[in-house]
């Protein structure tokens, strides 16, 4: 009953009006707090990106999930994670940080019986992994809980009452950040090679930008790295314990009148876009389609790098487009009515936007059938 609840893939959106088939919006629609808007461009064969907003009349849950290695997992995350955190917050009383790190820890362990389910006919799922970026609204409390490199920003009036400034929510668990290299080298003192750069790009065991997630199971179990199964599709790699967790950072935040929007996205968006220049955007532009227009904005900021227009870029095919950009989802949450009174949504139980699995097939239905 409680998993059926949440397997919710009803889009309430559609493709973009200016003919960029690999791109998936919803405008703008009602939450407990305020509006929200979602937008998802697709750039791998795959859509390895997955995200989705559920609203009530007294909480909401917005989510993305950034896979790696496969869409499997960031799909697998997507459809169980809200509902163990709805299933713990009923059984302990209310939503917690606790809650919501037990919520991960299970999603965690039942993704790790699926790959040893899975194992001997899919042995690549054991390398499959989702960064995990989660925001929860209820009353006047989010809480924000973060595995991996997507970001989530805060747009609030600043002091002077008059500029909108942007607050990051969320720290970045990568390891081109020197703070997360110098936590893995703590961890890991008795592997000198526990971090390698090629290029100028540092890499967890030279694979691996990311420090936590769920999934990557051959990076946390070291019986999957050395199994010959899994060698046909990957190098050996000599682990003496676990170079990934799955354990998230989770930030409580009491929310205030200068609290305006929140803008929660895949870092395919932060590749393209400073946190000040995606918050000015929502800043100083309609609500409506406002997730779509970052997605877009990144996009042409992407093309410009390669002395392109985004109009050359939307007309590449999926795959060709992961040589100018990544998979992007965009999720905006406005926040005028924190507290849940007078609230626009109206609903039943739960009301969930869903982005699709994959932008491309999506569409390419909707094209036969037009």
């Amino acid at each position: 009953m409680l998993r059926r609840l949440f397997y919710c893939f009803r889009y309430h959106g559609g493709r973009s009006a200016d003919g960029d088939n690999l791109l998936w919006h919803a405008d703008l629609k009602p939450h407990a707090s305020g509006d929200f808007s979602i937008a998802v461009v697709q750039a791998n064969d795959s859509l390895e990106d997955q995200g989705q907003v559920l609203a009530a009349p007294s909480a909401t849950y917005f989510g993305v999930f950034d896979g790696h290695g496969g869409p499997e997992a960031s799909r697998f995350v997507n459809q169980r994670l809200f509902s163990y955190i709805h299933k713990f917050a009923s059984e302990q009383g209310g939503l917690s940080a606790e809650v919501i790190q037990k919520a991960f820890s299970a999603t965690e362990e039942e993704f790790l019986q699926l790959v040893k389910k899975s194992w001997l006919s899919r042995p690549k799922i054991a390398s499959a992994g989702s960064c995990c970026l989660v925001g929860a609204i209820t009353e006047d409390v989010l809480y924000v809980a973060n595995l991996g490199d997507s970001r989530a920003v805060l747009g609030r009036r600043g002091t002077d009452g008059r500029k909108v400034v942007a607050e990051r929510l969320s720290r970045d668990h990568n390891v081109a950040q020197e703070d997360v290299r110098k936590e893995i080298t703590q961890l890991h003192p008795d592997d000198s090679r526990i971090l390698l750069c090629n290029g100028g790009v540092w890499r967890i065991k030279g694979i691996i930008q990311v420090s936590r997630s769920i999934g990557d199971v051959y990076l946390k179990k070291p019986d999957f790295s050395k199994d010959p199964l899994f060698q046909q599709f990957a190098a050996p790699i000599p682990l003496k314990r676990p170079v990934m967790t799955s354990k998230p950072s989770i930030k409580m935040r009491k929310l205030q009148q200068k609290d305006l929007f929140l803008i929660f996205a895949s870092d395919g968006l932060w590749d393209q876009l400073s946190d000040e220049a995606a918050v000015d955007i929502v800043w100083k532009n309609p609500r409506s389609g406002i997730a779509k227009r970052l997605v877009k904005a990144a996009l042409t900021k992407a093309a410009k790098k390669k002395e392109m227009r985004y109009d050359d870029i939307k007309n590449l095919e999926k795959g060709k487009r992961r040589r100018f950009h990544d998979d992007i989802t965009v999720i905006v949450i406005y926040l005028d009515n924190f507290k849940g009174e007078s609230s626009k949504f109206k609903g039943g139980t739960f009301d969930c936007t869903n982005a699709p699995v994959d932008i491309f097939s999506l569409n390419s239905t909707r094209l036969e059938k037009s």
